[in-house]
């Protein structure tokens, strides 16, 4: 199942939503307050769109987030992840094309409530905008 499951990774890499690949170019290579991001890991039997080990952070694009049964798959999801001892941030496409900005501060807010990964790396300025944490309520107000 795991390699089964890293080629279907590799799958997705390529074929990113634009919604990814706007999230990724910003988050890759350390750009966001020095934090390593990887996208779409394999983890038990799911692959996580983007995660950050060191802040044990999972950040999930969803696109049909109103389907019935999307929410269900999330919800167990969202269980075995936090069971493994992971955070998960929910985004939707939406979020992340109609409002970078704001998806960059609620990522931003979810890293902070861990410890930096080295004091020296670089510091990129919280960007301003309207993001929604992890329980949907809406930050920065």
């Amino acid at each position: 199942m795991r390699q089964r499951l890293t080629g279907l990774a590799r799958t997705l890499r390529r074929r990113e939503t634009i919604a990814e690949e706007r999230l990724w170019a910003e988050l890759r290579g350390r750009r966001l307050a020095g934090w390593k991001f990887k996208r779409q890991v394999p983890r038990g039997r799911y692959i996580l769109d983007f995660y950050c080990a060191d802040a044990a952070l999972v950040i999930e694009v969803d696109g049909f987030q109103h389907l019935e049964d999307k929410q269900v798959g999330d919800a167990e999801r969202t269980a075995f992840l936090e069971s493994e001892g992971l955070r998960v941030l929910r985004l939707t496409n939406a979020d992340v094309t109609d409002n970078l900005e704001g998806s960059l501060e609620a990522i931003f807010l979810e890293l902070g409530q861990r410890p930096a990964p080295s004091p020296g790396a670089a510091r990129r300025p919280l960007p301003k905008g309207r993001g929604y944490g992890a329980a949907g309520e809406k930050g920065g107000e």
